[in-house]
């Protein structure tokens, strides 16, 4: 069968350096840290203090007080980047066939504030069973594709994917399929996390996955240096409106890039460790080139998952030198989580959305926080370290992975 096009005709990011995709933008090409001491609650006693914050966020801007205290953070955040990313596609809601219109979006964790502040409400009680009767919404991470489809009248296909940290390119891929395959026009897709909680924090430092630098916050996040010590948590949200090619021309709207292909796959390994020689990233990598159509030779810049963890930004490069081979030292490569942080479910909409405005700008953003070269890295890759470089962008990929040995990879293009 003949599969439709789908383009990118709307964006709208909520990240730790910028609250439009504006801000996200301008803080990605400085090399600006989004990372610093956690405000949102007592951190004194962890052994990680600080994270990427969003900053300055006033939520009854954007979400009426009543509806606000319905949604978790995490909710809150899709909300925020849907409602830009759907002025920005320009859609006349009353026109559009809402039935052909649907929301797939992403989450790892989901509403884990909700979670906790109620479990903690509970076990400092009596024992009585006092909840919220919005506990179980506001918990749930399906509720947020729900809110936004609900907003805006959407009626077709509706989920939340929860792939760990692939979550959200996990979303873009199924949006991608539905299109393709003509059961939908438009899609609202991306994710969003806000895991910066007791919780969020202390379990992942149990796990010793995070960054202790809490002397440095703002240079803790430095993938591929030889001193990296774990990620940096970040929270946020990117959404994407994805549509049929047709359809988009058919009323003028503006084309960011073309979404071209995708891939998945499992480690089948370890719970949270990637695998050693990074077999599921190669196959997930070969699976959204042959997706794509596309050889090896014609991506131009991989935004990798590189978050900054002793085995996994190894693992990384070596899957892509097994895919790219000497092509591999043509490629611009960079990890937009040094700046941003890891925002876990949401990582892989801001980054794909990093890769839209590289394709758009001929600007690779930069691989911050690097001091020390690592042995285990071939030194003839471009890592893009510290500054953005120019660079004409045709084709882009990117990675994200997942606890669980969860892989996904999308390929965008230049749209001319």
């Amino acid at each position: 069968m003949n599969l439709k096009r789908v383009v990118v005709t709307g964006i709208g990011a909520l990240t730790p350096i910028g609250n439009t995709v504006e801000e996200f933008w301008t803080g990605l090409i400085n090399g600006v840290s989004g990372a610093a001491p956690i405000t949102r609650f007592d951190a004194s006693l962890f052994k990680t203090q600080f994270a990427c914050e969003v900053k300055n966020l006033d939520v009854e801007k954007f979400i009426d007080r009543k509806e606000a205290r319905k949604m978790d953070p995490f909710t809150q955040y899709a909300m925020i980047s849907v409602e830009e990313a759907m002025n920005d596609a320009g859609f006349d809601l009353e026109t559009i066939d809402k039935s052909r219109a649907g929301v797939i979006w992403g989450s790892g964790i989901g509403g884990l504030r909700t979670f906790q502040d109620e479990v903690t409400y509970f076990a400092n009680g009596d024992g009585t069973p006092r909840f919220n009767p919005f506990f179980i919404p506001k918990m749930i991470a399906d509720i947020s594709a729900g809110f936004i489809s609900i907003k805006y009248g959407f009626r077709g296909p509706n989920f939340v994917t929860v792939s760990a940290c692939a979550s959200a390119t996990n979303a873009l891929i199924d949006a991608f399929n539905y299109i393709r395959l003509g059961k939908a026009d438009i899609f609202i897709s991306g994710g969003s996390e806000a895991a910066v909680t007791e919780a969020g924090i202390g379990g992942f430092n149990a796990m010793k996955a995070l960054s202790q630098r809490n002397e440095s916050p703002e240079t803790a996040s430095r993938p591929f240096d030889k001193d990296r010590d774990g990620f940096v948590l970040g929270e946020g949200a990117g959404a994407l409106i994805l549509e049929e090619y047709e359809h988009a021309k058919a009323r003028g709207a503006k084309i960011y890039a073309e979404l071209v292909g995708g891939g998945m796959s499992a480690d089948a390994y370890h719970i949270t460790a990637p695998h050693p020689e990074g077999l599921g990233a190669s196959t997930v990598m070969n699976i959204a080139l042959e997706d794509a159509g596309l050889s090896p030779e014609a991506i131009d810049y991989i935004n990798v998952h590189g978050t900054s963890t002793p085995l996994g930004d190894v693992g990384e490069t070596k899957a892509i030198g097994q895919v790219f081979g000497d092509h591999a030292y043509n490629l611009n490569i960079s990890s937009t989580k040094s700046m941003t942080g890891h925002l876990l479910g949401a990582a892989g909409a801001v980054e794909a959305i990093a890769c839209i405005l590289a394709i758009k700008n001929s600007l690779v953003p930069p691989t911050i926080n690097h001091f020390t070269d690592d042995e285990n890295f071939d030194p003839r890759l471009n890592l893009t370290f510290n500054k953005a470089q120019k660079r004409e962008i045709n084709f882009a990929l990117s990675n994200t992975f997942g606890f669980g040995g969860h892989n996904c990879s999308v390929i965008f293009k230049k749209y001319n």
